[in-house]
């Protein structure tokens, strides 16, 4: 037999439960949200599309987030984080690694990152300035773009890299080739995301080593 409820119970946790509704929850409503927007593209996106795609109600929507333009910065901040991390990180290393090391290490990450957040990293890739929002979003990926284009001048002075390709160039055929990769892989196939890290870095880094 249940037991009544005990004081510790009180009436400010019911809403918690009635407002999270399992399969629900704000994770749940960001990856719907996300698979819309690459569907359906943002601007044709309504917040009804993405209530009725989940089976809720809009106010359900918004109990997670307040606007879709909120919806959209998760998705970029998803996208952005761990790549401006890694980018970050490596460009400003004093750990003794070389620049070279450095910078493999940076491709294997990224590689890594999207392939773990596949279509956050897609949407990103289709943003075109529209909004503040997506115009910051542009402004950090050419920040990593000028990190990165740093950490390849700085192998090319070591005397790692080939020199007779920009800085900047090596720097967006890097990130070209690794942004390549959400028009085709699955991290459901027979591809693990470790074996396609290594495998890219190997193909470029066996191309640009001098």
């Amino acid at each position: 037999m249940a037991s009544s409820p005990t004081a510790a119970q009180t009436p400010a946790s019911a809403p918690a439960r009635r407002r999270g509704r399992p399969g629900h929850d704000r994770e749940a409503v960001l990856r719907a949200a996300i698979d819309l927007f690459i569907e359906q593209g943002y601007d044709a996106t309504s917040i009804s599309d993405l209530a009725g795609s989940l089976g809720v109600t809009k106010s359900a929507v918004y109990h997670h987030f307040p606007s879709k333009e909120s919806l959209l910065g998760a998705a970029l901040d998803e996208a952005l984080e761990g790549l401006d991390a890694a980018v970050g990180e490596a460009a400003r290393a004093g750990d003794g690694r070389s620049a070279h090391d450095r910078l493999r290490d940076t491709v294997v990450a990224a590689v890594r990152i999207l392939a773990a957040h596949r279509p956050a990293v897609t949407l990103l890739l289709r943003v075109r300035g529209n909004s503040e929002l997506e115009v910051a979003a542009l402004a950090r990926r050419r920040r990593i773009d000028d990190d990165l284009a740093r950490l390849v001048a700085d192998a090319v002075a070591e005397g790692s890299l080939r020199s007779d390709l920009s800085p900047e160039v090596v720097s967006r055929l890097v990130f070209g080739t690794v942004n390549s990769l959400v028009d085709w892989y699955s991290p459901d196939g027979s591809l693990d995301p470790d074996t396609l890290a290594e495998g890219v870095a190997d193909l470029l880094f066996r191309g640009l080593e001098a």
